[in-house]
């Protein structure tokens, strides 16, 4: 797996509040507006101090993260002026659901993925843990956002996401550039059984994605004989502990559907180990708001 390079590193929009991330390679895009946003400045509270949480949670008060909302268009470069583009989210269900928007008025879309080649509107996503995933063909001038937490990545959305831009705009795979956000790193993606066996059961690389560690443990290594058993080495260790590499598993996604590995960017900050630069439901244990990963064409 490539690492981040300067060509693929995400950089801060230097000289805009609030801090939003970019991917280099889609910055040398002259039409294109995008972004992943953090946790610091805006105008929420609840989370401590003054955060830029973009989700409507029961904590933070609806004109608080509007205004969050509308910051964020202003500083992406996504308005017309000084008049933010319309805004196009979704009721994500962590499915594959992916909606075409051929309207530049907002919609109700329940789902977890949106596409379009229209002219001044914002795709958006909502995060804090899942990963984003933004795409844009280059020649068609269409753009996509994706919600890819591990449900909706076992069940394709990205690479459903190439499929159906190449059936809507005539999208080739080989014009797509994609870059994957800030999302939970497999440093800190502990996974039950079900996750792995439900991997295991659509891709053949599924061994790959998946990473045993072993952790440590002062009493069982002071007192081992207190954990003897009698199951085959390997089996029923409390001390290993398995890890999914979501990250890793929407690239292999994007290289299956035929995106060039080259055009990917895949940016490496982990929202667990960084809960000072963003929100992290896990970390937080649920309590929590949301970053945004958001695309559209001037």
């Amino acid at each position: 797996m490539p690492t981040l390079s300067k060509h693929t590193a995400a950089k801060p929009r230097i000289g805009s509040k609030p801090q939003i991330l970019t991917a280099a390679e889609l910055d040398r895009i002259p039409w294109l507006v995008h972004g992943f946003t953090t946790r610091p400045g805006g105008f929420t509270t609840s989370y401590g101090g003054r955060t830029l949480n973009v989700g409507f949670t029961k904590d933070d008060l609806r004109a608080s993260v509007e205004r969050n909302r509308k910051q964020i268009l202003l500083a992406a470069g996504a308005a017309t002026k000084d008049t933010p583009w319309p805004l196009i989210t979704l009721r994500q269900i962590h499915s594959d659901l992916i909606h075409v928007v051929r309207s530049r008025k907002p919609e109700r879309f329940v789902g977890d993925g949106l596409v379009t080649d229209l002219r001044g509107i914002a795709l958006a996503v909502l995060t804090a843990d899942c990963f984003p995933l933004l795409l844009v063909d280059t020649k068609k001038k269409a753009v996509g956002a994706f919600h890819a937490g591990w449900r909706g990545t076992v069940k394709r959305i990205v690479e459903k996401g190439v499929g159906i831009m190449r059936l809507e705009f005539g999208s080739r795979p080989e014009d797509i550039h994609a870059a994957i956000g800030p999302g939970i790193q497999q440093c800190s993606f502990e996974v039950g059984e079900e996750v792995e066996e439900a991997f295991h059961t659509q891709f053949a690389y599924a061994a790959e994605l998946f990473h045993r560690v072993q952790e440590s443990d002062a009493v069982r290594e002071r007192y081992p004989m207190l954990f003897m058993n009698q199951r085959a080495p390997g089996h029923g260790d409390p001390c290993i502990k398995v890890h999914l590499d979501l990250r890793e598993a929407n690239r292999r996604q994007l290289l299956a559907a035929g995106v060039p590995e080259a055009n990917i960017a895949a940016l490496k900050d982990c929202t667990v180990c960084q809960p000072k630069k963003f929100f992290s439901h896990r970390a937080e244990r649920g309590k929590t708001g949301r970053q945004m990963a958001l695309i559209g064409i001037k």
